[in-house]
């Protein structure tokens, strides 16, 4: 079971693989299984609360299976995940490819297993994808973060910067290409910071997976703002593989807030970038990360905020509510937002992005648009992503999944999809 980012689905999906090739089989039922993983996150307070659910849920459907939690809320409360009952074994960030090791020791011992390196140091780099979805992959590029920014606990749990070469990289994703798989997404902690270890640049990178033969789809996820170059975004504006679709975090929307959170670009810098894409990518999906309700954030700052998104071109926001975390400079800041003006906040916040959102799809129907098509969804329709990532479906056909078709656009349905007509 994986919890939080695409880094994760990659890193489990991994882990699976070193399993399968020493013995382990895949159950689709949990219940049914002699080993449950759960691979977990700490990015908010919620998803610390998540983890825990998952891991108790786990026990109570199968308590006669092991239980191995790792990852990050496991590397930040180690102590606090083993004392949830039934788990067996608690892997840190730095160690859960070491899984094969931790098993045959418990297979020696009644006593929990607890592996955690409590200063990660960034040695390490174990490149992995995902590999459940036949259609799309998540090619894991980077790990770790420098930026250490006010509120982020993710620097402690994943250590800093690093990752493979360029070349390694390409074998990867040549792997991925060679299974039919149509599509992989890039993603990281700080995907813009690829190849600081290794005198390389995400820009080198790109250029190559570029050039990866049959391989019809790339998409770049999260990069921050001041490592996404005019460069890059002007060569993504002139690849047929890469995707136009850039996932760019805001954080917040003030120069004083984003000061505070340490950020390292201005509002004048992002709005730059989103004005940049918007000129030579019309048709761009331009998403943004915001947090509603950070240390500082008074009712003119938060004023000021929404006024500067509103004016922004993006498509939608990805919003997420403040949560406190532990050894993170944030916590102590002065003019910390009570929990209810939070949530009122995000609400406020949530009703621009939908707008955003509805306003970014409807200009876009009527037009004919290519769609990788993945799955199958209850009502018997069969869905997949346009190439600006507006979710689109169409009655159900076997022989579409994996398939890219040129689909027209026809109504935005209540569900948030479109409805589409293949050519």
């Amino acid at each position: 079971m994986t919890l939080g980012c695409k880094l994760n689905f990659s890193e489990t999906s991994g882990i699976a693989t070193i399993l399968e090739d020493n013995g382990y089989e895949v159950h689709e039922d949990e219940c049914d299984a002699d080993l449950v993983v759960i691979n977990t996150c700490t990015v908010t307070e919620l998803a610390n609360k998540k983890s825990r659910q998952a891991i108790n849920k786990m026990v109570q459907q199968n308590p006669k299976a092991k239980v191995v939690a790792m990852g990050c809320y496991s590397q930040l409360k180690p102590e606090e995940v083993s004392r949830l009952e039934g788990v067996d074994i608690v892997i840190g960030s730095e160690n859960k490819f070491r899984i094969l090791e931790y098993l045959s020791e418990l297979e020696k011992t009644d006593k929990k297993i607890i592996s955690i390196d409590q200063t990660i140091n960034g040695r390490s780099f174990t490149p992995t994808y995902s590999s459940g979805d036949r259609t799309r992959s998540f090619l894991k590029v980077q790990d770790g973060c420098d930026y250490y920014c006010s509120y982020c606990a993710i620097p402690k749990a994943r250590g800093t910067s690093r990752s493979g070469n360029i070349e390694q990289t390409i074998k990867k994703a040549e792997e991925i290409v060679s299974k039919g798989i149509k599509e992989i997404i890039l993603t990281g902690v700080n995907i813009g910071d690829f190849g600081k270890n290794t005198e390389e640049t995400f820009f080198g990178l790109l250029q190559k997976l570029d050039k990866v033969k049959g391989l019809e789809r790339l998409r770049i996820s999260s990069i921050e703002p001041n490592l996404l170059t005019p460069e890059i975004i002007k060569y993504v504006s002139e690849s047929e593989t890469i995707m136009p679709h850039f996932h760019i975090p805001l954080q917040c929307a003030t120069d004083n807030l984003l000061r505070k959170m340490r950020r390292r670009y201005t509002t004048s810098l992002y709005r730059q970038r989103v004005e940049l894409i918007r000129s030579i990518m019309p048709d761009a999906c331009i998403a943004a990360d915001y947090i509603v309700g950070v240390p500082g954030e008074t009712s003119e700052e938060f004023e000021k905020s929404v006024e500067f998104i509103g004016k922004l071109d993006i498509s939608y926001l990805h919003v997420f509510t403040y949560s406190e975390r532990d050894d993170t400079l944030a916590v102590k800041m002065e003019g910390q937002v009570p929990v209810n003006i939070r949530k009122q906040r995000s609400k406020i916040v949530h009703e621009l992005s939908d707008m955003k959102k509805s306003v970014f799809i409807n200009k876009h129907l009527g037009e004919a648009r290519s769609v990788l098509f993945e799955s199958v969804n209850n009502d018997n329709m069969i869905g997949g992503f346009t190439d600006n990532y507006i979710r689109v479906e169409v009655p159900y056909n076997e022989n579409m999944k994996n398939k890219i078709e040129m689909v027209s656009l026809v109504l935005l349905q209540n569900n948030g999809n479109v409805l589409g007509e293949i050519k």
